[in-house]
């Protein structure tokens, strides 16, 4: 297939991918940021088990493609030999801070566009503006020299996910010991999801863990697989369609700073629609059709000057934090853990410690007000 021709087929999959996204995460309220929030302040895990239940979903599905060849987890961005933990440590503990103050990760803030949230529109030039200067501006100076330098960086020699430092176990080629410890960690989290009756009769959180988990593992294929080709400049065989030439699926941060900058070069050329870029244009889509569906949309403004701080600071945090983290609550937290990447998982328990932290910050200046 012509290389022009794949690029558009990824791309226009990776709309599809993110229509069906908008449409479910609206549907049933799907949000990390309100998942952490439940189980903090009210003691209700229901969100934060469709969450799990996207991780054990996506963990499965991402392994079993890489057993049968589908996919090379050692060509993304979550599983290379570079560990710099510093940089996930800080730049998950921003977006957590970050997500909690704009009142929605990134791709809440998409969901909450579609359904004309107003705020959310604010959130996201900012976010994908502090994404962008940390990607390839003045916060990038810093997020290399200082959070990513080789002092706070572990090299790994056959990459950071939880398979290579189990490599050998039990005799087992490389992919089928992934696919057994990810079956093995996925049962742990089903059991633990669907032990909850109450969750087992939600069919919305049922839905939104099953579905996503499984758009996360159609990304996977869509770029690990149909994406490999030859690049006719270059002629090198590499991932097609994609802004890091790897395999990529759901993530919304650095895709937020390419849209700025796709928006910025209209006119040039070499600035073309990635997998990523379309993936958020189609979960802004997806929502608003719900919305309209639904009868539900409505728009909705600040409430304050207080409010529209409070949202600017967070859409700042989260964008550089995303870029630094390489990652956020989709990224990491669901596409990143399904190839069982450490950075991933410390990415994660930094993105929940800051938001639960800030929360708690939060309901304490609250009850002194009161």
């Amino acid at each position: 297939m012509d290389a022009s021709v794949l690029i558009n087929t990824i791309v226009w999959w990776g709309f599809g991918l993110g229509i069906v996204f908008g449409f479910i995460a609206n549907k049933t309220n799907f949000c990390t940021m309100g998942a952490i929030s439940d189980v903090v302040n009210m003691g209700h895990w229901g969100r934060m088990r469709a969450w799990l239940l996207a991780i054990a979903v996506a963990v499965i599905g991402t392994s079993t493609l890489a057993y049968f060849g589908y996919l090379d987890l050692s060509k993304t961005l979550y599983t290379g030999s570079n560990f710099p933990w510093l940089a996930y440590i800080v730049g998950g503990l921003c977006f957590g801070v970050g997500m909690t103050l704009a009142s929605g990760c990134a791709n809440k803030t998409l969901v909450r566009i579609g359904g004309g949230n107003l705020k959310s529109a604010v959130v996201f030039i900012f976010l994908g503006f502090a994404a962008l200067v940390t990607l390839k501006g003045i916060l990038g100076a810093f997020r290399v020299n200082v959070l990513q330098a080789p002092a706070v960086t572990i090299q790994f020699e056959h990459g950071q996910t939880l398979t290579a430092f189990l490599s050998g176990l039990g005799g087992l080629a490389p992919n089928a010991l992934q696919l057994v410890i990810a079956c093995v960690i996925g049962l742990a989290i089903l059991i633990f999801v669907f032990k909850d009756k109450g969750f087992r009769n939600s069919l919305d959180n049922n839905l939104s863990g099953l579905i996503i988990g499984l758009l996360v593992t159609a990304g996977w294929y869509i770029t690990g697989h149909l994406g490999f080709g030859e690049n006719p400049d270059t002629l090198e065989i590499t991932y097609l369609g994609t802004n890091s030439h790897l395999a990529e699926s759901m993530s919304f941060v650095a895709p937020t700073a390419y849209t700025l900058e796709y928006w910025a070069y209209w006119t040039d050329a070499s600035n073309i629609v990635t997998f990523g870029v379309a993936t958020l244009f189609g979960v802004v889509f997806g929502s608003f059709l719900y919305a309209v569906i639904t009868k539900s949309f409505r728009w909705e403004a600040f409430s304050s000057v207080q409010d529209m701080f409070y949202h600017i600071i967070g859409a700042v945090l989260m964008g550089f934090g995303g870029v630094t983290a390489i990652g956020c609550t989709i990224g990491h937290g669901v596409t990143g853990m399904s190839t069982l990447s450490l950075g991933s998982f410390l990415v994660l328990a930094s993105i929940v410690a800051g938001s639960a932290i800030t929360m708690k910050i939060q309901y304490s200046i609250m009850m002194r007000e009161a």
